[in-house]
């Protein structure tokens, strides 16, 4: 047998173990993930020219059709997608990812500046 590419020796698959499949909708579509974290300076910056959002406590649907990316200002939420729970506040950079579905629960007022794309 010829040695593979690279000097990469390659393993027998055990045949007792049966190679478990992804689904191909796994393999096409990354999972979707709110990014949350602290702003760097420039990103702080740039945020504070943006359109500002503010919304009283409250509970609702909501779905991106496009990226969004936010400072929080004031107050607290928690959203829930995906069978998880991101929460988020005051001074922290959120990324809403493009054709997330997910529940909003504003807990204490919250504003914010906020863009698309």
């Amino acid at each position: 047998m010829a040695e593979p590419e690279f000097g990469i020796r390659l393993k027998a698959r055990r045949r007792d173990v049966a190679p478990q499949r992804l689904p191909q909708s796994a393999l096409r579509d990354p999972p979707l993930v709110i990014e949350i974290r602290k702003p760097t300076p420039p990103e702080a910056l740039e945020a504070a020219s943006w359109p500002l959002w503010e919304c009283q406590p409250s509970s609702f649907e909501w779905g991106y059709a496009d990226t969004e990316t936010c400072l929080i200002l004031e107050g607290e939420a928690m959203v829930e997608a995906m069978g998880r729970e991101w929460r988020f506040g005051p001074g922290d950079y959120v990324i809403f990812p493009k054709g997330l579905a997910c529940r909003w629960n504003v807990t204490s007022a919250v504003k914010k500046h906020y863009k698309f794309g």
